[in-house]
C-alpha cells in the first residue's frame, strides 16, 4: 500500500491511533467467532481481483481515510499487500454509479474486510449527508448547525468529524472539555447563578453554557454573565425574544430540542447563533454503499 495512512488521517483531521482502536476493533467483531468460511471456501488463496466502493444513493461522503485504515489493517493481518486508490474525498457530494474508492489485491482479504469497511463509511456518510441537508436547509441564514453527545457508543470522534465532512460544527467532545449547565445541575445548584459562579469557580478556563428552559433563565443567565446560553424547546417567538435579551450584552444563543428540518429555516431566521441537532449523529440514516468486484483474475 503506497498511501501514507497516518498522513492521511493526520491531514484529515483525526488522530491515527484513535481510528486504529475503532478499526481492529470493528475488525475483530467480524472474526471473533472465527475466520471467513464463506470467503475460504469459495474463493482460493492466490485469486487476486479489483473491486470499487460505488454509492447507490446520492449523499455526502465521510470516512474514506477510515475506509483506507480498514484495509490496511486487514491487510496487515493477512500479510498481503493493496493497492487502494481514494477515488473522492470526504466532503464530496455523489450521486448513485459514483465510485469512491477502488482496491486491488487478494481477494480473500477484500471480502473479509468489506462489511466493516462499508459499515464504517455508510454509519460516517450517513452522518456527513444529514448534516449537509441541515446546512442546506439553514441557508444564507448567519447560524450554523452543530452535534450533541448524543453518538454512537465508541464512534463519537468519528461521527463528529463526519459532522464537520458535512459543513456543520462540533459542540463539545465530551464531558471534560466545555461545561453545560443543564436542568439537573440547576435544581441541585439552587438556581442557574449559582451552578454558573460554582463552575467558574472549579474550572475558570473552561467554557461554559448554560441551558434556559424559559425567558427569564435567559434574562438570569446573562446577568450572571453567560457567553452562551441554549435555548431548550423554545418556540421561534420565544427564540427572537431570548435573541433580542441577549445579542446587546454579546451573549449567543443556540436552539436546541426537537428541532426538525423543515423547521431550519424557520428557527435560523430568529437570529439564534447555533442549532444543535441530536439526530445528526443517533438517528442519521446509513447512505447506502456497495462494494462490488470488477475484475477478479488468478494470479
Amino acid at each position: 500500500m503506497s498511501i501514507d495512512l497516518d498522513q492521511l488521517l493526520t491531514t484529515a483531521g483525526l488522530e491515527p491511533h484513535l481510528v486504529d482502536e475503532v478499526v481492529r476493533r470493528t475488525l475483530a467483531e467480524d472474526l471473533q467467532w472465527g475466520p471467513d468460511v464463506t470467503t475460504n471456501a469459495t474463493i482460493s488463496a492466490d485469486q487476486s481481483g479489483t473491486a470499487d466502493v460505488v454509492a447507490r444513493a446520492a449523499g455526502t461522503i465521510a470516512g474514506v481515510p477510515v475506509a483506507v485504515a480498514v484495509l490496511a489493517a486487514a491487510a496487515e493481518q493477512d500479510r498481503v499487500e493493496l493497492i487502494i486508490d481514494p477515488v473522492r474525498a470526504d466532503g464530496d457530494h455523489v450521486q448513485p454509479g459514483d465510485t469512491i474508492l477502488t482496491v486491488t489485491g487478494p481477494l480473500r482479504t477484500l471480502l473479509t474486510a468489506e462489511r466493516s469497511m462499508l459499515n464504517l463509511l455508510c454509519q460516517l456518510s450517513a452522518v456527513a449527508t444529514r448534516t449537509a441537508a441541515w446546512v442546506s436547509a439553514i441557508g444564507d441564514h448567519r447560524c450554523r448547525v452543530r452535534d450533541t453527545r448524543k453518538t454512537v457508543p465508541g464512534l463519537r470522534v468519528l461521527q463528529k468529524y463526519a459532522v464537520r465532512c458535512g459543513g456543520g460544527l462540533n459542540h463539545r467532545m465530551g464531558l471534560g472539555d466545555a461545561a453545560l449547565i443543564k436542568d439537573n445541575h440547576v435544581a441541585a445548584a439552587g438556581s442557574v447563578t449559582a451552578a454558573l459562579d460554582a463552575v467558574r469557580a472549579a474550572h475558570p478556563s473552561i467554557p461554559c453554557e448554560v441551558e434556559c428552559d424559559t425567558l427569564d433563565q435567559v434574562a438570569e443567565a446573562v446577568a450572571a454573565g453567560a457567553e452562551l446560553v441554549l435555548l431548550d424547546n423554545m418556540t421561534p417567538d420565544e427564540m427572537r425574544q431570548a435573541v433580542a435579551a441577549t445579542r446587546p450584552y454579546g451573549v449567543r444563543t443556540e436552539a436546541s430540542g426537537g428541532l426538525t428540518l423543515p423547521q431550519a429555516a424557520e428557527v435560523a431566521a430568529t437570529g439564534v447563533d447555533f442549532i444543535t441537532v441530536g439526530e445528526l449523529t443517533h438517528s442519521a440514516p446509513v447512505l447506502d454503499l456497495g462494494f462490488d468486484l470488477t475484475s477478479p483474475a488468478v494470479v
